[in-house]
């Protein structure tokens, strides 16, 4: 009876060692991507939950230089103010249906004097980015009364205010760069009273959808057990039918 004792050779111990760590590795990069989906599924949740109550004052839920709670993100919020319209700050490289655009960002500046960053929401707009503050058409004039999604701020070199524009949105870049006191996190317009003679196209509804990462999760695993029952099927084959290199020498001298 063939012995299993060539398993315990270097070749066949680094061979098993490496499927343990490939292993380890798929099942690291499974539990990841299970953790994205269930990360992903907490947002919908407060998505859920929030995106379309009806309005609350924002100062209930934002604060001067504080950031957003996580569980506070899409609350529908209002606030009265007049815009800031020389301090309109663009949003670089907003695609939309592949269609090319940018978002408009106007300061509304609130009766206490903070700061409230509003994205006024989306123009199609396929020139230079120096130009694209002469397309945006006005907001509306004097005060004005706005409801829109409460959103986290953005975060790293993207949020960097240069040439009047940015790539991600940033209360506290804004604030730096404009030297004004803003509430935390901004705004997604979803209504403006009195309404704007021309309207920018608003923010897209949230993806509330979870995305492929439980499939991703399933394809990794599915990968360590592919490594894990080829390393069998090899050692099997070998204990029938002896090392595939003897077996090629037995063949060219026959």
């Amino acid at each position: 009876m063939a012995s299993w004792r060539f398993l315990l050779s270097r070749r066949w111990i680094l061979f098993f060692l490496a499927v343990l760590v490939l292993g380890y590795g798929t099942w690291w990069l499974g539990e990841w991507q299970f953790g994205r989906l269930d990360d992903k599924r907490d947002s919908n949740a407060v998505i859920e939950d929030n995106a379309h109550d009806d309005p609350v004052p924002v100062e209930d839920v934002l604060a001067p230089g504080e950031p957003v709670a996580d569980d506070e993100e899409y609350t529908v919020v209002e606030a009265t103010g007049t815009y800031a319209v020389d301090d309109t700050l663009i949003v670089r490289y907003r695609t939309r249906d592949g269609a090319p655009g940018v978002d408009v960002v106007v300061p509304l500046v609130t009766g206490d004097g903070t700061t409230l960053v509003v994205d006024r929401g989306w123009l199609s707009y396929d020139g230079p980015t120096s130009g694209a503050r002469d397309a945006v058409p006005a907001p509306p004039t004097g005060e004005v009364t706005i409801t829109g999604w409460v959103r986290i701020d953005g975060s790293g070199d993207s949020t960097r205010v240069t040439d009047g524009g940015m790539r991600a949105i940033s209360s506290t870049a804004v604030a730096d760069a404009l030297d004004i006191e803003t509430y935390g996190g901004f705004v997604e317009l979803l209504s403006e009273d009195p309404a704007p003679e021309e309207a920018l196209e608003p923010p897209e509804e949230p993806d509330t959808g979870e995305g492929p990462h439980f499939f991703y999760g399933l394809q990794w695993w599915f990968f360590g057990l592919l490594a894990l029952g080829g390393f069998s099927y090899l050692a099997w084959d070998e204990r029938k039918n002896g090392p595939r290199g003897e077996r090629s020498r037995s063949r060219t001298s026959e």
